[in-house]
Parts: C-alpha cells; sequence; structure tokens
C-alpha cells in the first residue's frame, strides 16, 4: 500500500501568495474562459455558467420523486409534506454551506478536499471513498433501470442489452470534454424539468376538476381518509403488520423523512462541478439559489399536488408500489388513471428513460471526480489524478466504468436479490457526505474566528449560516441512526438492519484506518490554511 499512497501531502499546504486574491482568478485559467490551470494533471473549468445552473436545477431529480413517493404516499399525505418540507431544509443548508465554501475558497477536490483541508485528511479520505463508492454501485442499477422500463415496450429483450449500449454510450459521453458532458447534462436536465413540472400541473388540473372524472378533489384527500395513515409493513412470508393511533402516525411520518432523504441525495452533485466551473466567487451562488428553486417547485409542490390527487388508502397506488419500475409504478400514474386518463403510463415510461440515463451519465461524472479529487490529495493511487489534454481524468473514468459490469448481475433473479442488498447498504453514505460538508463548514467557521478573519469578506453569505447548520448536522444525524427503526418491528430482522447501519461502521473503520496508516491529526483551528486560493 506504501507504493500506491504517497505519505506526503504537500498539494495544498503550499500556499500561493502571502496575501488573499483580491478579484482575480488563481494563475493559469482565465475567469470567463474554460483553459487549463498550469499544473499538469488537472481538470479543466469548462463548465459553462447555464450549465450549472441547470444542473443545480433538475441534475440531481431521479426516480426517487417520480416513483419513490408512492411507497410513502401510503402514509398519508400530511406525513409527506412534513417530510419533504424539513429535509428539504436541511438539504438547502447543506448546499448554502458548500456554496460559502466553494465560493471564497474553490477547489477542485469538492466535500473529500474541504473535509481534508478543515477537518482531518483521516475523514477526507473516508468522505471521498464513500462517494465514489455509492455511486459506482448506484451507476449499474441505474442502467439496469433504464432496462426495465424499456422491457415495458420490449419484453422480450433481455436487460443486459440496454445495459452494455447505454453502459457504451455513456462512457463515450464522459470521455470528451467536460463542456460536452455539462451540455448533455443540460439538456437532460431540462428534460426532467419539464417532465416535472408537467406532471405537478396535471395533478393539479386533476386536483381541480379538469380530468375526464370531473371530480375536484382539492383537499378532500386530507380530510377523508385524512392526512396521516397509519404505519404498516410487509414482511415476505409473514403478512403485513400494522401499528394504528399516535405511535403509527408518527412512524409513518419518520419512514417519509427517510425516505425523502434518500429522494433528495445527489443534490450535491453541483457541488462537484463547481472545481470545473470558471469564475466561482460569482457563478457558485447563482447555481446554489437554484436549489432553492428546486425544492420549492419540484419536490414540496410535487408531494402536495400528490397528495390533492390520490388518496392514501387507494388500491391502486397499493397495487402500483408493488411494481419494479417504470411508469405503472408511479403514483403519479394513479392520479391520471384515477380521473380517467389511463394511457399516462406509456408516456410516463419515455419521461423516465431520461431520468434514469441522466443519472448513470452522472454517476461515472461524479465517481471520476472524486477518484481524481482523492489522488490530488494522496489518497488513491496517483495514477488516478492524470488528464488528457482536454482535462478529462481518463484513469478515473475508467475505473468508474468497470462497475458498469455489476449490472449484468441482474441476468439471475437470485443475484439481482443480491445485488438490491447491495444498493441498499451503501444509500447511506450520501446521508454521510452530507454530514461531511456540515461538518467541514462548522470547521472552517471556527477556523475564521480563531484566526479573526470577519466573515463579512466572503463573496457569497447566506443569512441563515452560520447557525442553522447545527441543527441541519443534528437532524441528518438522527436520520441516519433512526433510518433502520423498522428492522426491529414486528421483530428483529437481520437483512433490513445491515441494509440500514452497514454503512455507519464502514465509514468509521475508514477514518480510524487512515488515522492509523498515515498518523493525520485533526486541523487546529489555528492552523486551518485560509489562504490558498481565497477569495474576497
Amino acid at each position: 500500500m506504501a507504493s500506491l499512497f504517497s505519505r506526503k501531502r504537500n498539494d495544498e499546504k503550499h500556499l500561493e501568495s502571502p496575501t488573499p486574491v483580491q478579484d482575480a482568478a488563481p494563475t493559469g485559467y482565465s475567469s470567463e474562459e474554460g483553459v487549463v490551470d498550469e499544473a499538469h494533471d488537472d481538470l479543466h473549468r469548462g463548465m459553462k455558467p447555464r450549465q450549472l445552473n441547470m444542473m443545480a436545477i433538475a441534475g440531481a431529480i431521479g426516480t426517487g420523486l417520480i416513483i419513490g413517493t408512492g411507497t410513502t404516499l401510503k402514509f398519508g399525505p400530511g406525513s409527506l409534506l412534513i417530510a419533504y418540507v424539513l429535509m428539504g431544509f436541511v438539504v438547502y443548508i447543506v448546499m448554502v454551506a458548500l456554496g460559502e465554501m466553494g465560493a471564497w475558497l474553490p477547489i477542485k477536490k469538492s466535500f473529500s478536499g474541504y473535509a481534508t483541508r478543515f477537518v482531518d485528511p483521516a475523514m477526507g479520505f473516508a468522505t471521498g471513498w464513500n462517494y465514489f463508492f455509492k455511486y459506482v454501485i448506484v451507476l449499474p442499477n441505474n442502467l439496469t433501470a433504464t432496462g426495465i422500463i424499456l422491457q415495458y415496450w420490449l419484453p422480450n429483450l433481455n436487460v443486459s442489452v440496454w445495459i452494455a449500449v447505454f453502459g457504451v454510450a455513456i462512457i463515450l459521453l464522459n470521455l470528451i470534454h467536460v463542456r460536452f458532458f455539462g451540455e448533455a447534462e443540460f439538456w437532460m436536465s431540462l428534460a426532467k424539468a419539464l417532465v416535472i413540472l408537467t406532471l405537478i400541473l396535471l395533478c393539479l388540473v386533476i386536483a381541480l376538476g379538469g380530468g375526464p372524472n370531473k371530480f375536484r378533489s382539492g383537499f378532500y384527500y386530507w380530510k377523508s381518509p385524512g392526512a396521516f395513515g397509519p404505519w404498516s409493513i410487509t414482511i415476505k412470508g409473514e403478512g403485513t403488520t400494522v401499528i394504528e393511533g399516535s405511535t403509527g402516525r408518527f412512524l409513518g411520518v419518520w419512514a417519509c423523512i427517510v425516505q425523502s432523504t434518500f429522494a433528495y441525495l445527489g443534490t450535491e452533485l453541483v457541488g462537484v462541478a463547481f472545481g470545473e466551473t470558471p469564475n466561482p466567487s460569482k457563478n457558485v451562488p447563482r447555481a446554489v439559489r437554484q436549489t432553492l428553486m428546486r425544492i420549492v417547485f419540484f419536490y414540496v409542490a410535487g408531494v402536495l399536488v400528490l397528495g390533492m390527487a390520490v388518496p392514501y388508502n387507494s388500491p391502486e397506488l397499493a397495487a402500483a408500489t408493488k411494481q419494479k419500475t417504470g411508469g405503472l409504478a408511479s403514483p403519479f400514474t394513479v392520479a391520471a388513471r384515477q380521473a380517467g386518463i389511463p394511457k399516462l403510463a406509456d408516456a410516463v415510461n419515455g419521461m423516465l428513460l431520461v431520468f434514469t440515463i441522466s443519472a448513470a451519465n452522472s454517476d461515472i461524472y461524479l465517481a471520476s471526480r472524486t477518484a481524481w479529487a482523492l489522488a490530488k490529495d494522496r489518497q488513491a493511487p496517483q495514477m488516478m489524478q492524470r488528464t488528457n489534454k482536454r482535462g478529462v481524468p481518463i484513469p478515473a473514468v475508467a475505473l468508474s466504468s468497470l462497475f458498469i459490469a455489476l449490472g449484468f448481475m441482474n441476468a439471475s433473479k437470485d443475484s439481482a436479490t443480491v445485488f438490491g442488498y447491495f444498493v441498499s447498504l451503501v444509500t447511506v453514505f450520501g446521508a454521510l457526505n452530507w454530514i461531511a460538508v456540515l461538518v467541514s463548514y462548522i470547521a472552517m467557521i471556527r477556523g475564521m474566528k480563531a484566526q479573526n478573519i470577519p466573515r463579512e469578506i466572503m463573496p457569497y453569505r447566506n443569512p441563515l449560516l452560520p447557525y442553522a447548520a447545527y441543527p441541519a448536522l443534528f437532524i441528518t444525524m438522527l436520520v441516519i441512526v433512526f433510518s433502520g427503526y423498522n428492522a426491529f418491528i414486528p421483530h428483529f430482522q437481520v437483512d433490513r438492519f445491515l441494509t440500514s447501519y452497514i454503512g455507519i461502521p464502514v465509514y468509521v473503520v475508514n477514518i480510524l484506518v487512515w488515522k492509523w496508516l498515515k498518523k493525520t491529526k485533526r486541523v487546529r483551528p489555528e492552523e486551518m490554511d485560509l489562504m490558498t486560493g481565497r477569495r474576497s
């Protein structure tokens, strides 16, 4: 291992200048053009502002909102709305904290770089690798979902064919200049935004009586059957357990909170792109502000109108949640069917293709940039930091692409079940990354205070920070700790427990192992590097 990882970590230690950079781009690139830095093996700042903004608006919206909401709407529209508002607040705080760091101290190493610089190199190591593995495992899962959706029209064609076809396509897209990746994500994100807006408007029209059945539901379903439903769980071979009363309603709200957390995961995608964006002090705050619009208009408005259009005890909703994926599994399709629009499943199916392909495309991008950042911090094999003349980290993209092969496990039913568990094991890593962002931000603020640096000199400041970072951190920790509560009801279930909690010890072990191997120490506030790359 010593041959793979260097014991020296000097790429961020030496200051580029004795004074902060004032309204100027660091040496080597223009604030207006995507030109490579002077240093070799570096990324290009070729992501255009409009591409970054659109990625912030709709880049991370996935099937969690279109399909996942169906599994928790059964707990009541009130439970769903509370959950999405609460976790929307947390996500917004995570993004503005990341935005403040990215606008003031822009680095190309994303979350792991900030954790290394402000907290402890061991935390940066654990954060980077957990983020890498999260996306390389989700990558084949998104390609598999693409194949299953296409089987809606071509049932005799094996899913593996589509995994290979779209796998090659997204690899090629990630091997060209980042501006082309950004352009592809721009149009796919735009398409996703239009899809979500269409579905939201459809549910609103249905709730206002504009559907073929002419039934004006409004908030009728909030009264009958009600805003909060009982909690229930179905265990294969054991039937369904239902908990009524206040306990059941509380558990229903908590189940929605856990689901909404994972629906929001990926919002930090735009934070990875900060390193390839010109003029970060201007474009990063603009992109971060788009996040609030997405949370309010897509997620919160989406679940609100959905709860107006579909009752939580609908038999059709229960049937839809049993579907594996695709348009038939979407609660928006249920809303249309109940209103007398039976053919929407075909349209939603086509729309979902954009979601899954875009997600797979982003998975390789995020994983490869994370591997590149880890190599830059001497926390991954050094060949991972190599880039070509277009600024593309070819070895990191190749490493990330290898995990597409895991998708072929789905050719076997038993393997697909095992793979499904494997995917569940790493989903908690996304929430752990939110914790890493918040902890890094809080550490940076403490460092600024210790070095008598006023927050007022930062180019972007959010009025909710720094105080809102503490409740957001507390809520995220609660979600992680209690995300596996259903593993104990009605009795202890080992598989549910493992899928909910194995990510926590893996993350902690990674921190401890790196501290033991490299003898790292926590970054002291008074010794923190708050100069390199600084903007004011």
